[in-house]
């Protein structure tokens, strides 16, 4: 069981997705952005490594414009070599990683050019992960989509998307069920035609759901991945924050609730992604109770003090 946090690293001094303006694009830009992006991306993941956390959401904006036709810079060969170095220090550390779109990706929309840039975006994100040299077990995470009125045509209209993406895409496509549209059932339905592992989210189920106990909606989506060509089920990781909206993500990890929610695992073995404010930190906690508990992956270190 590896955990991991999403995309922004609060205790380092950069980031991997710093970008520009359209109307400031140059190759130049581009590729100074790119390069830089790319070096904050190793400092993270050894920082990572030196935690204990092997699970990373990369950031969708490592190369800025990537789907965008703007960008006619031949990053992909020019960045080729640090790209591959990337994929293998991920390797090297038994390390998970994965993309999760932006809400513009939408597969389902009724609107044509919606769609048209949604596969390039797609596209665009699992290249990256090509270019890393890392198998069909790294992940692109997207939701059903919009609701638009109609449920089945909704579901439809994804299901013949789907299959009409290019196979490097759907190789690494999975779904999440959501906190207010679609279901883990909906999910099921999704993957019961054309066998798109759902990556299951505990917080989105609680709000949203058809009485499905925990322990039983994890069983459900587990057994949505293929143990080779998916590899462990991801899930994502929150609880309610106190006295929010429904559906707002607490701020730091509530040990009391993470706890709970491990016991209704049963055999299920997880690498959790924490949709949690305060990232690293909240990791750290969640890396050290797996150790107390015996469920941390073997090759994944005991949390040392953070660098200052």
């Amino acid at each position: 069981m590896k955990i991991g946090y999403p995309c922004v690293n609060e205790s380092l001094d950069c980031t991997s997705t710093s970008t520009f303006r359209l109307a400031s694009y140059t190759d130049e830009r581009l590729e100074l952005t790119v390069r830089n992006n790319l070096n904050c991306l190793l400092r993270i993941l050894e920082f990572n490594v030196a935690q204990g956390m092997l699970f990373f959401r990369i950031g969708s904006g490592v190369v800025p414009f990537g789907s965008h036709p703007v960008n006619t810079f031949p990053w992909q060969t020019h960045f080729a070599a640090e790209f591959r170095a990337v994929g293998d220090y991920i390797k090297a550390h038994n390390m998970r990683v994965s993309f999760h779109p932006d809400q513009f990706v939408v597969l389902n929309s009724p609107d044509a050019g919606i769609v048209e840039r949604s596969i390039a975006e797609l596209v665009y994100q699992g290249s990256m992960l090509d270019l890393m040299g890392l198998n069909s077990t790294h992940k692109l995470q997207i939701h059903v989509g919009g609701l638009y009125g109609d449920r089945e045509l909704a579901i439809s209209r994804f299901i013949d998307t789907y299959r009409r993406l290019p196979e490097a895409v759907t190789a690494r496509l999975v779904i999440e069920n959501d906190d207010r549209l679609f279901s883990l059932q909906d999910c099921l339905r999704v993957h019961e035609a054309v066998g798109i592992p759902i990556l299951f989210d505990n917080f989105h189920h609680e709000c949203l759901n058809h009485g499905e106990p925990m322990s039983e909606a994890l069983q459900l989506a587990a057994s949505t991945w293929h143990p080779e060509r998916d590899g462990t089920m991801m899930m994502d990781y929150s609880s309610q924050a106190p006295g929010e909206r429904k559906g707002k993500h607490t701020s730091s990890l509530v040990e009391e609730l993470f706890r709970e929610f491990l016991t209704h695992l049963q055999g299920v073995n997880p690498d959790i992604m924490l949709e949690i404010k305060d990232k690293e930190i909240s990791a750290r906690r969640a890396v050290a109770i797996l150790h107390e508990l015996g469920l941390a992956s073997p090759t994944s270190a005991t949390p040392q003090s953070l660098p200052i």
